[in-house]
């Protein structure tokens, strides 16, 4: 059931759920490698879906002011596979200390949040 908050700020949803999903966010230095990382995570059913899109970062490493062209990924997936993204991020991934963010996706449609339980579960 949702609450009076909830139905204030999802009027028109009556299907709103609660969920234990979680977006992750991960950047990379190329669209071949956040395409190929993509892959990886959606074929072996630790990931959903992930949208890739570039952006432009300002960071600093090794004590100097860094500009780069990016690629951002967003990870949607079950908050319980982030172990297991870790570690495979860390076997593919090309930079030393990949952006490993994961953000709780507090509400969604009980559709979608269906759709993406079923493409992260094993039971397949």
């Amino acid at each position: 059931m949702k609450s009076d908050f909830q139905n204030n700020l999802f009027p028109d949803y009556k299907d709103i759920a609660l969920t234990n999903h979680t977006v992750i966010l991960v950047t990379v230095d190329t669209q071949e490698a956040a395409q190929a990382v993509a892959k990886i995570l959606v074929q072996e059913r630790l990931a959903a879906c992930i949208n890739i899109f570039p952006i432009h970062s300002i960071y600093i490493w090794e004590r100097e002011l860094q500009q780069a062209a990016e690629w951002q990924m967003v990870i949607k997936t079950d908050f319980n596979k982030f172990a297991e993204i870790e570690l495979k991020l860390n076997e593919v991934h090309p930079y030393d200390v990949p952006e490993m963010i994961a953000l709780p996706i507090q509400q969604g449609t009980s559709a979608y949040l269906a759709w993406m339980a079923a493409q992260t579960s094993t039971d397949h």
